[in-house]
């Protein structure tokens, strides 16, 4: 079986997911449940599609199947923004009501820690475990303080904090929706200037750079393009931690293959694909009585456990 057929055959599933989840039991004001449905879909869409890019790029730049941009800390990050507003400032306040205020300051400060980070590592060498390491460190001190607000935040005030914990693509912003479509589109054409190299780069360092590439220029850029992907995915929906690992594994023992061209389409499509099954789970088997985080990262924390307990070397 061709990679072709793969990928035409994963575009026919996507497609038939997509107009059963938003034509299934369709009744009533059928405009408003339309206009509901269809900007969750695309809210979807755009975070299936980013977290596979970014993931699929990340994994490249570290030659490891089993890691993933949430280890730089840009979840925990997005967390403790949101827990520090409404603790300081409540659940009322201007930042939390506006939505696009809120889409741009998560985005800008979880892009700001990520440019900082790279900026400081990066100056003592192009030690990419340096990097995940600090990150891994930053993320679980942001967990910390995260945790510490939400034990003496208002009753209240938590349950609010909570919502914001775990993605959820039930109310999304048409707003929002727009201004991440713009900032995606800006950088994806910066990004496609660096997609050629990603299969040379996947061969690891010494044999990028033998090549006549170079490495570490390479490396920063994309590195800041993984983490603009992620902060604009988190702050549109919220954090899903596993599903990159997830849909990248699959995709990797699907097609068989190094060439990204095929990797990023077919993960792509195996994303949206998990997603929106996953949304038909939840809206109707579990009635909207869990969120689709909660689902996604029970399958994928499995999932990871199994690579590491299938391999002791993965990559």
């Amino acid at each position: 079986m061709s990679n072709r057929f793969k990928i035409w055959s994963l575009l026919t599933i996507t497609l038939i997911l997509i107009l059963l989840y938003l034509f299934w039991d369709i009744q009533g004001n059928v405009s408003y449940i339309l206009s509901r449905r269809a900007t969750r879909m695309l809210a979807i869409v755009i975070t299936g599609g980013v977290i596979a890019v970014s993931t699929v790029i990340f994994q490249t730049i570290t030659n490891n199947r089993i890691l993933t941009p949430s280890l730089i800390g840009l979840d925990s990050l997005y967390q403790l923004v949101q827990t520090f507003i409404i603790f300081f400032y409540g659940s009322t306040s201007l930042t939390v009501i506006n939505h696009n205020l809120n889409f741009i300051l998560s985005v800008t400060i979880m892009v700001g820690f990520a440019l900082v980070l790279f900026q400081i590592l990066f100056k003592k060498g192009n030690n990419i475990y340096l990097l995940l390491l600090m990150g891994l460190i930053f993320g679980t001190f942001f967990q910390s303080l995260s945790t510490f607000m939400q034990v003496l935040i208002d009753p209240n005030e938590f349950l609010s904090v909570q919502n914001r914990m775990f993605a959820s693509f039930n109310n999304v912003q048409t707003d929002l929706l727009y201004l991440a479509i713009i900032l995606l589109v800006a950088i994806f054409i910066y990004l496609f200037r660096f997609l050629k190299f990603l299969d040379v780069l996947a061969l690891g360092k010494e044999h990028a750079i033998n090549l006549g590439l170079d490495h570490d220029y390479l490396v920063r850029r994309l590195m800041i393009v993984v983490a603009v992907l992620i902060a604009i995915a988190t702050a549109l929906v919220g954090p899903i931690m596993f599903l990159g690992i997830l849909v990248v594994n699959v995709a990797y023992e699907l097609f068989k293959t190094y060439r990204h061209t095929v990797l990023l389409v077919g993960t792509s499509l195996i994303s949206i694909i998990a997603l929106v099954g996953g949304q038909l789970i939840v809206d109707r088997l579990f009635n909207f009585s869990t969120t689709l985080s909660v689902i996604i990262n029970l399958i994928g924390g499995i999932y990871f456990l199994y690579l590491i307990l299938k391999e002791k070397n993965v990559w």
